[in-house]
């Protein structure tokens, strides 16, 4: 793998980190599966990038393209405690919806921001190269998120809303208002969706209509990945181990592709993912058993 290659695999990494934070914090912190993220990730990109086209400034297109995202993920919320939609159908719904909301806000299947300015654009006067500076901007971004997400968790807030997502009944017998940390929580993932891309638009160059597809299994696949190698009670461990994992596993497809002798290509992508996804779910399973029959066998 080129060096080129390798920083560009990095920068990916970091961004989709921010994708795991949101994935965990619907998953694990709130025990809600949610699918919106396939669109919200493609809803930041989109109105992000048309925003800048029109000529506003790319940090206030990024926060507008964040909170749309995050009023995603309040939709999907409403569906599902306003009218008991399932969950899972909910955020489909909301997904499916996103689409053509995309595609309305961009006004074409894609939107080019090769010659506009860009959130890195104050940056380029210290002179740093592009390549080295965008997983720098990135990487920051992604540990700041990081931080924030893992304060917030072991705030009172932050707290209550992962009572909510260990069992309901008890946090509402506690007087936490369960719905408000559903959309809340829901918000807050999303946004963190929306904003990685926002961050992808503007260091690729570019915002896609299809660009968001399977983005919740990339999310999933850092998330498990980063799980397995850290048993940690920490959040903030817990929540950098997203971003690790995220990093991992686009360097693990990376290699993968450009091992010539393993004879994959670009389009086997969502193959590798979900070999990928099924070891990082089946490792754990079987070093827990491994472990079990050790120990069986030292008592005996």
């Amino acid at each position: 793998m080129s060096l080129f290659a390798f920083l560009g695999t990095l920068e990916i990494g970091f961004i989709y980190g921010l994708v795991a934070m949101g994935v965990y914090l619907t998953f694990r912190i709130l025990d809600f599966p949610d699918l919106t993220v396939d669109g919200s990730f493609t809803l930041g990109a989109a109105l992000t990038a048309t925003l800048i086209v029109l000529g506003f400034n790319p940090y206030l297109a990024t926060l507008l393209g964040t909170l749309a995202a995050a009023s995603a993920g309040i939709v999907t919320a409403w569906l599902n405690l306003r009218f008991n939609i399932l969950h899972l159908l909910a955020s489909i719904l909301t997904m499916t919806a996103l689409y053509t909301i995309n595609l309305r806000i961009m006004g074409k299947p894609n939107v080019a921001l090769i010659m506009e300015p860009t959130m890195l654009t104050p940056f380029e006067a210290l002179g740093i190269p592009s390549m080295y500076m965008k997983v720098i901007f990135v990487a920051l971004c992604a540990v700041i998120g990081g931080l924030l997400v893992a304060w917030f968790l072991n705030t009172q807030y932050g707290l209550a809303m992962r009572a909510v997502g260990s069992n309901k009944r008890m946090a509402q017998a506690n007087g936490i208002v369960v719905n408000e940390k559903v959309y809340v929580g829901l918000a807050l993932s999303n946004g963190l969706v929306g904003l990685a891309g926002a961050l992808f638009a503007q260091t690729n160059g570019f915002a896609d209509s299809t660009m968001g597809i399977g983005t919740i299994v990339v999310g999933l696949a850092a998330v498990i990945i980063g799980e397995s190698l850290f048993s940690t009670r920490s959040i903030l461990v817990i929540v950098m181990s997203c971003i690790i994992g995220s990093v991992l596993y686009r360097i693990a497809v990376s290699m993968a592709l450009n091992a010539d002798f393993l004879g994959f290509q670009a389009s086997d992508l969502n193959f590798l993912t979900a070999v990928l996804v099924t070891l990082a779910l089946v490792f754990p399973k079987l070093r827990r058993e491994w472990k079990a029959k050790k120990a069986k066998g030292e008592r005996l």
